[in-house]
Parts: C-alpha cells; sequence; structure tokens
C-alpha cells in the first residue's frame, strides 16, 4: 500500500473512532457542546470549513481514482487473450484490480464517514441547544405558575376582604382591585399556556432529533458491519494469494 493510500485508510480509522466516541451514550449532547466551546476549538473553527471542504474534494479525487483503476484492470476480453501467452500476467492483472478495489473502498467510506461526522457534530450541537432552551422553557412555566398561584392567594384574600368588611366607601375600589387581578391571572394563565404549547413544540423537536441520530447510528452500524465483512473479505483474498 502506498502512503497516499495509507494515510487515507488511517483516517478512515480515524474517522471510525471519533464517530464511536461522539456515539457513547453516558455523554450528554450538553456535555459536548461544552467540549466544542473550548477555547482550543475557537480558535480552529476559523479554518473548520475549509479544511473540511479540502479534505472532501480530495477525498473525492482519490475515489474518483481509484474508480478509474478498477475500471482499467477490469478482466476484459483482451486481457484473457494475453493470459494464454503470458501466465502471470492473469495473476498481476487481478493483483492491481483487487488493490484498485481495495482503494475504492477505503476512499469511499471515508468521504462517507467525513460527510456522516459533519452531521453527526452539527445534530449533537442541535440537540443541546434544544434541550437548553427545554430546560428555560420549564423555568419560565415553573415561575409563572408560581405568580398565578400568589395572584389566586391574592384574589381569595381580597374576597375575604371584602366579605368581611361593609364599607361602602372603599366598596368600588377593592372590586376595581379584584378585577385587575383577575385580568392580571387572566393574563397569566395565557402566557403559561403559550408557555407550555413552546415547551410541548420543543419537547416533540427533541424527540425527532433523537429519533433522526439513532437512525443515522443504526445506519453508521450498518456501515461498519459492511466495513468488517470488506475487510475479512480482503485478509481472506491476501491469505490465498500468500498462499
Amino acid at each position: 500500500m502506498t502512503f497516499q493510500w495509507t494515510a487515507v485508510a488511517s483516517f478512515l480509522y480515524g474517522e471510525v473512532g471519533v464517530i464511536l466516541i461522539l456515539c457513547i451514550p453516558f455523554v450528554s449532547p450538553l456535555r459536548w457542546k461544552k467540549i466544542f466551546k473550548f477555547q482550543l476549538w475557537s480558535k480552529i473553527s476559523h479554518y473548520w470549513n475549509k479544511a473540511f471542504l479540502s479534505i472532501i474534494v480530495i477525498l473525492i479525487i482519490l475515489f474518483l481514482d481509484a474508480v478509474r483503476e478498477v475500471r482499467k484492470y477490469s478482466v476484459n476480453a483482451t486481457a484473457d487473450k494475453s493470459a494464454k501467452l503470458y501466465p502471470n500476467t492473469y495473476d498481476t492483472l487481478h493483483m492491481k484490480l483487487f488493490r484498485a478495489q481495495r482503494n475504492l473502498y477505503i476512499s469511499g467510506f471515508s468521504l462517507f464517514l467525513w460527510l456522516v461526522l459533519r452531521r453527526v457534530t452539527n445534530l449533537i450541537v442541535q440537540l443541546a441547544s434544544e434541550m437548553e432552551s427545554c430546560d428555560a422553557l420549564k423555568a419560565q412555566v415553573e415561575k409563572n405558575n408560581e405568580a398565578a398561584k400568589k395572584y389566586m392567594e391574592d384574589n381569595e384574600h381580597l374576597k375575604k376582604v371584602l366579605d368581611a368588611s361593609k364599607v361602602g366607601d372603599n366598596e368600588q375600589k377593592i372590586k376595581r382591585d379584584n378585577e385587575m387581578l383577575k385580568n392580571e391571572i387572566e393574563k397569566g394563565k395565557k402566557e403559561l399556556q403559550t408557555m407550555s404549547e413552546a415547551l410541548s413544540k420543543s419537547q416533540a423537536e427533541v424527540l425527532a432529533l433523537k429519533k433522526q441520530s439513532e437512525g443515522i447510528t443504526r445506519e453508521y452500524d450498518r456501515l461498519i458491519r459492511e466495513h468488517e465483512l470488506l475487510q475479512n473479505t480482503i485478509q481472506e483474498e491476501d491469505s490465498k494469494k500468500e498462499q
């Protein structure tokens, strides 16, 4: 394996390791978001998009080169004719075809996992933001509940005072205060309902993001199994050639 394909294979193994680390279940998205906000990452973030696009371009070039090599060394009628004259030509042709196919799989999986890695990190950040907004909405709803309870207690107290006192001069003032408190209570109830609807919407979005993340995880597990199967196939072919 040449230096460039060794580097691509090492890059592929690194991608697999990073995605496995990001999929650790007991590390919450909020903690990952805190890690992404470290000062080191903030310095690198200015060059992140350029590096991401550059790596995609390199992987696409290597992938197309591997496709070209596979098509070049595919068995055709001309190769079959030359194999009769030169017995070693057939084995050499298949060895080169095997290497081209190996390079094709390595570059293809590297390109795919690089895109998956970008998508997973974006989903983790989005999920963490939704969780933070959900916590803020919960705190706001609890605050509104406490305010509504306080308004209701004040209203009950004013009712008792109104029933106990029969002073005509203050009766109209107490009624106005009572009406004002009722309006504030209604306003608080409406705000509470609005916050509850926003909380339900945020929870639905969080569930959708979780389902999407689980789908990506399942797709990643399937790709890992296919990669292991391809690795086993390559190892078996290598062992057969060595024999």
